[in-house]
């Protein structure tokens, strides 16, 4: 088998090479080859379930090859019932053109983190191949109904198309499946027709519950075009539970800062259990193989210091969110394990905010002579001031990480009030304020 391509199918990632050929590993091995993937755009992000798709592209951009990511705004007017229980909530043509720009965003921004921060970061940069983002609306606007269906949908088989897993588990449901998206699978496999016709593309590559609808294009470019097409899958990211990192599951972690903030999305990586480290580091990382090894014998000495989950988390970080949103991570990681006002002084608001997710944020004007006493009252973290200086007596009250054990403390700037304005008051273990200074 070739050399490069063995390399990446001993990460794990490239789970199937469906359609299984002798001349697979030397086509992506040799010449340059054309390879799509598509993403629906159901939502205003990619999460972490569409991550590993796209990191498999990008190890394939690096051997040369043309990428193509497809955008399916019209395909999202359908709906792909793969890996669903109940068909998907109809979307208006505004959330999906939305959607769309949101998508093609986050596409761009992974590729471009990818050139600029793991493309041979400390040697001379050899020119990548191209991206190329397309959306299909664009060969299905100007489409008629019944010539679609007088030249496309005539080569599909109901019987094949009945037999797809997707199908088969809906139709055993209560749900069952409606005419809709039973014909999903006909749409997806005419992308795979127009983008062969248009860039001689011959591979394609989707999560593993994409099978039937790249089987199926595979049958439809056989038959029409008499050409040996290639489908390639990777595997499910799933939870604990079983249940996949994706929207349907209801557990996605989001590419998009604003949906997860790059301190969640770190602390999802450093929470992951030891069991899936390795796998992790072969998935998500540009690592060799050979520094990989490394990593896990650095892990397996201490495994509490989390030394893999760290390097996976940054790593993972730096490719979603950039320099600026890995920092952003580390300086609010720090603030809430190692809990000093230095730490805090680092952080904006915003951060401050993503860290003290439950925390009740109250804006005060700063009076001359304010007291501890005065501000707890009125940012309400106390019922009545019998609790309150009660409780601040007992050592139960702290601002912004220091313990005040004295009512009567008037408040001091730079030392109870943080040089950006703000001031973290925690309440027992659990209850915190963020408090705004308007001066």
């Amino acid at each position: 088998m070739a050399a490069l391509i063995m390399r990446y199918i001993s990460r794990g990632f490239l789970q199937q090479l469906k359609f299984l050929s002798p001349d697979i590993p030397f086509l992506l091995d040799g010449g340059k080859q054309c390879i799509y993937s598509g993403f629906d755009p159901t939502s205003d992000s990619l999460h972490i379930g569409n991550l590993l798709v796209i990191i498999v592209l990008m190890h394939l951009q690096r051997l040369g090859h043309v990428i193509l990511s497809v955008i399916g705004d019209a395909t999202a007017q359908i709906g792909d019932p793969s890996g669903r229980n109940t068909e998907r909530s109809a979307l208006s043509l505004l959330d999906i053109h939305k959607n769309s720009k949101c998508i093609q965003t986050d596409l761009e921004r992974l590729f471009e983190n990818h050139e600029k921060y793991f493309w041979n970061p400390s040697k001379p940069k050899k020119n990548l191949s191209s991206v190329r983002i397309l959306h299909n609306s664009e060969w299905y606007n100007n489409q008629d109904l019944v010539t679609f269906l007088s030249t496309v949908g005539r080569h599909f088989r109901l019987g094949q198309m009945l037999s797809r897993t997707s199908v088969q588990n809906r139709l055993n449901s209560q749900e069952g499946m409606s005419f809709t998206e039973f014909t999903y699978q006909v749409f997806q496999s005419f992308d795979w027709l127009f983008l062969y016709d248009k860039y001689n593309c011959r591979f394609q590559v989707g999560g593993s519950d994409q099978m039937g609808n790249i089987h199926s294009g595979h049958d439809l470019i056989n038959r029409v075009r008499s050409r040996e097409v290639f489908g390639i899958t990777t595997p499910l990211i799933k939870s604990d539970t079983g249940d996949k990192y994706g929207k349907t599951g209801g557990s996605a972690i989001w590419l998009n800062p604003e949906k997860t903030s790059p301190f969640e999305f770190y602390q999802f990586f450093i929470r992951l259990a030891d069991r899936d480290v390795e796998a992790f580091l072969k998935y998500f990382t540009f690592l060799s193989l050979q520094e990989i090894e490394s990593e896990l014998q650095k892990h397996m000495k201490d495994p509490g210091s989390r030394h893999g989950q760290k390097t996976i988390a940054k790593n993972v970080t730096l490719l979603v969110h950039g320099e600026h949103g890995l920092q952003s991570a580390l300086r609010a990681t720090e603030a809430l394990f190692h809990s000093t006002p230095e730490t805090l002084v680092k952080l904006n608001e915003e951060e401050l905010r993503q860290i003290f997710q439950q925390a009740t944020v109250v804006e005060l004007l700063l009076d001359p002579g304010t007291t501890v006493l005065d501000m707890a009252m009125r940012a309400k973290c106390f019922v009545n001031l019998e609790d309150a200086e009660r409780i601040i007596m007992a050592g139960g009250f702290y601002i912004n990480h220091i313990r005040i054990n004295n009512p009567k403390y008037v408040l001091i700037p730079g030392q109870h009030i943080l040089p950006n304005g703000i001031s973290v008051v925690r309440v027992g273990k659990k209850n915190y304020y963020i408090i705004k200074w308007l001066m």
